[in-house]
């Protein structure tokens, strides 16, 4: 049975709203904020409602990766990245998104700092030690403690200090009171204490309510700090799914267990790629082949809230590199029609809201394992989806075809 409490104080505007990740670096050829501005538009037609933006603060020199670093190092949590523009420009886009009715979200780094943030000098106390009483590199040791990882362009910060806290705390509030964003989406959520998030969303709501992604999948998050955790599960099912080593007996276990994880009222994050997925894994031609829009379309009407990676309504074919400027390489929109009508879908059928307030899912009878069909069913909106889940065609579905009927 879902776990209590029934109901989270979600913002109203996320119960029917999806999520779009924009990479600045890679988006454009400039690699600018103002240069992603002219996009907003275009975003704002296709569907989009909350924009997650990725680190946007300057990144640390000091064991930096690569030629430009990683976002996730940064150097100081207060101000933009020259190469990106200036807080102004920051401003801008968050305004005109704003303007056309779109909500922002900042990527917020809390676990750890560049080695030359200026907390290393002023507040070593604040950061992790070795045995020799040293700042090092920040390890990690991986889900179950499995091989460590070692992030050696970045320091841990130790969150045993609780000054650590308010000056933490003041600097997203810095960014909500100075430029009016929505919400923070919080890189690796679960290595930081969920007592710190918890306080830190209730410094938070005083200036305005906001939505909090955490990157994790940990049931504990939602019960007073985040509004949406990671669906990894479901990402790495669909990936089986399209490459032949899973079937719709794999979704119906995936959705047992989240059932059984999570508060009934938590939003999962269901996505085909992100920065992550793209940056180290793999492109979506390369996980999903034809099976790709088939994929989509299971992320957008499951009971989530869908992600769209920037690139992916442009035919997402390439690895992006991490710590360099590799741009996007743009063929037009040719999904943007495919999304929006997702999208739209969700705006508009009460049954695929987010949440409690979204429709509840039933499995319904396919003729194979191969063919997927369920509905979602809310008091005044039912939509059935039927997904064909091989390049076989089942019925009158052909190989990866889909239908949704409003009923």
């Amino acid at each position: 049975m879902p776990h209590t409490p029934p109901e989270f104080p979600h913002v109203l505007w996320s119960r029917n709203a999806n999520i779009y990740e924009v990479n600045i670096r890679q988006y454009t050829p400039e690699g600018t904020l103002d240069a992603f501005a002219a996009h907003l538009p275009r975003l704002k037609k296709m569907g989009v409602d909350i924009l997650w933006l990725m680190p946007v603060q300057p990144i640390g020199v000091i064991n930096r990766k690569g030629t430009l670093g990683s976002y996730y190092s940064i150097r100081d949590y207060g101000a933009v990245n020259p190469e990106f523009g200036t807080l102004t420009d920051f401003k801008r886009v968050v305004n005109e998104a704003h303007a056309l009715g779109m909500k922002v979200i900042l990527d917020w780094v809390a676990n750890h700092t560049a080695w030359d943030h200026a907390w290393v000098s002023s507040h070593p106390d604040w950061y992790k030690k070795n045995a020799a009483g040293e700042i090092h590199a920040y390890t990690y040791m991986g889900v179950g403690g499995g091989e460590p990882e070692y992030w050696t362009d970045v320091v841990g910060l130790d969150f045993k200090r609780s000054d650590l806290w308010p000056a933490m705390t003041e600097a997203m509030l810095f960014w909500l009171k100075e430029t009016d964003i929505d919400g923070f989406r919080c890189d690796v959520a679960a290595l930081v204490p969920t007592p710190f998030w918890e306080q830190a969303r209730v410094a938070l709501e005083r200036v305005k309510p906001v939505f909090m992604l955490a990157e994790a999948d940990e049931a504990d998050l939602h019960e007073r700090a985040f509004d949406m955790t990671y669906d990894w599960r479901l990402y790495d099912t669909l990936k089986a799914i399209a490459q032949g080593k899973a079937n719709a007996g794999a979704l119906k276990t995936w959705w047992k267990k989240r059932e059984e994880k999570y508060p009934a009222d938590a939003y999962g994050m269901f996505y085909t790629a992100n920065h992550d997925s793209n940056s180290w894994q793999g492109t979506d031609t390369e996980f999903y082949g034809e099976a790709f829009k088939a994929m989509a379309v299971l992320a957008a009407t499951l009971p989530g809230m869908p992600l769209i990676y920037g690139g992916q309504e442009g035919v997402l074919d390439k690895k992006l590199a991490f710590f360099e400027r590799d741009a996007m390489a743009w063929k037009g929109y040719p999904l943007a029609a495919f999304y929006s009508e997702l999208l739209k879908l969700k705006h508009t059928h009460a049954a695929l809201a987010n949440g409690l307030k979204g429709g509840a899912l039933s499995w319904l009878s396919g003729d194979s394992d191969a063919l997927l069909v369920f509905a979602r069913t809310s008091p005044d909106s039912r939509i059935i989806v039927r997904v064909n889940l091989s390049a076989t065609p089942q019925g009158t579905l052909p190989a990866w075809g889909w239908q949704i009927e409003a009923v």
